[in-house]
C-alpha cells in the first residue's frame, strides 16, 4: 500500500494516537467499538473520536459498521507499506539498518508463549493442549499479566478428566519471560482481551504475535453443570486453534505467511 510518509509519521508521532494504534494492533484481528477502546485506554469519547479520525485519514485504521456500531481495526497493510518505505527509500534497501532483529535465530524447537491475565485457565489450557498435540516439537510456556496464586480448579478438573498431565501447570508472571536470560519466543498469543489491552511488553527476538481472545469461563455463574460446560466450550475452542497451529507447514512458510496463518486461526 502506498503511504504518505509525512502524514503517516506525524499521525503516529502523537503519544495518545499511537497508543490507540498499538492497542488495535495487539487486539488484531479483532475490530473494536470506540467505547471499548476508550475504556481500555481511559480516554474521553470526544477526545478518542479526534484520534480515530486522524488515524483513519492516515490509512492506519479500517472502519466497518456492524448493526448500529462502528468498529475499528488496525490496517496492517499500511504498516507494511511504512516498513517498505523505510527499507527501500530511507535505508536504500539495506535491511540490516531498518530491521536488524527480524530474522529468527535458529534453535532446535520453536518457543511458544500463551498469555492471559491470571494464567489460571485459558493460557494453561493452551499450554497443555500444545504440549499434548506436539510433544517436544515446541517448547511451550504460559504466563499472566496479573497471575493468580494457583491454577483454576475448574480448568484443572477439565484437563484431568481428559487425562492431561496437570502437574507441570502453574500460574506465572510475564516478568519471568522478560528477563534477559529468558528464552526468546517465536510466537506469542494472547487469549484474553484484558491481557492484550494491558500487555505492552517488548519481547526478545521479535516473535510473531496474534490475539486469540476468548471469554473467561471463570466469569460464568450458574449450576455446576453450566460452569463445567463453559470451561468445556473454551477448552474445545482452544483445542481447535492449537490443532490448526500444529498442522501449519512451518518449513515452507515465510514470516509473513506464518503471520497471516496465525491471524486466520484467531478467527476460528
Amino acid at each position: 500500500m502506498e503511504i504518505k510518509p509525512a502524514e503517516f509519521f506525524q499521525t503516529l508521532g502523537h503519544p495518545q494516537r499511537i497508543e490507540v494504534f498499538r492497542l488495535l494492533v495487539r487486539r488484531y484481528p479483532d475490530a473494536l467499538a470506540a467505547g471499548e477502546i476508550a475504556l481500555a485506554l481511559d480516554v474521553k469519547p470526544s477526545t478518542l473520536s479526534v484520534y480515530l479520525g486522524a488515524l483513519l485519514r492516515a490509512g492506519l485504521l479500517a472502519q466497518e459498521r456492524r448493526g448500529t456500531s462502528l468498529l475499528y481495526q488496525a490496517r496492517i497493510e499500511t504498516m507494511q507499506g511504512a516498513l517498505a518505505f523505510l527499507v527501500d527509500d530511507c535505508c536504500k534497501g539495506r535491511t540490516e539498518l531498518c530491521a536488524p532483529n527480524l530474522e529468527p535465530q535458529p534453535h532446535a524447537r520453536q518457543n511458544v508463549l500463551f498469555l492471559c491475565t491470571a494464567n489460571s485457565a485459558r493460557s494453561l489450557f493452551a499450554e497443555a493442549i500444545l504440549h499434548h498435540l506436539a510433544g517436544d516439537s515446541f517448547a511451550v510456556f504460559s504466563a499472566g499479566t496479573h497471575p493468580a496464586l494457583e491454577p483454576n480448579k475448574n480448568a484443572m478438573a477439565v484437563l484431568l478428566a481428559k487425562r492431561y498431565d496437570t502437574g507441570p501447570l502453574q500460574s506465572k508472571s510475564t516478568a519471568k519471560f522478560l528477563a534477559k536470560d529468558a528464552p526468546k519466543m517465536d510466537f506469542v498469543f494472547t487469549l484474553c482481551d484484558q491481557a492484550a489491552n494491558e500487555d505492552c511488553s517488548v519481547w526478545q527476538g521479535a516473535p510473531l504475535s496474534s490475539h486469540w481472545g476468548l471469554p473467561d469461563p471463570a466469569g460464568v455463574r450458574g449450576s455446576d453443570a453450566e460452569v463445567r460446560a463453559a470451561y468445556e466450550v473454551v477448552f474445545e475452542k482452544i483445542y481447535q486453534r492449537v490443532q490448526e497451529f500444529v498442522a501449519l507447514p512451518f518449513e515452507t512458510l515465510d514470516r509473513g505467511s506464518q503471520q497471516k496463518a496465525v491471524d486466520t486461526i484467531a478467527r476460528l
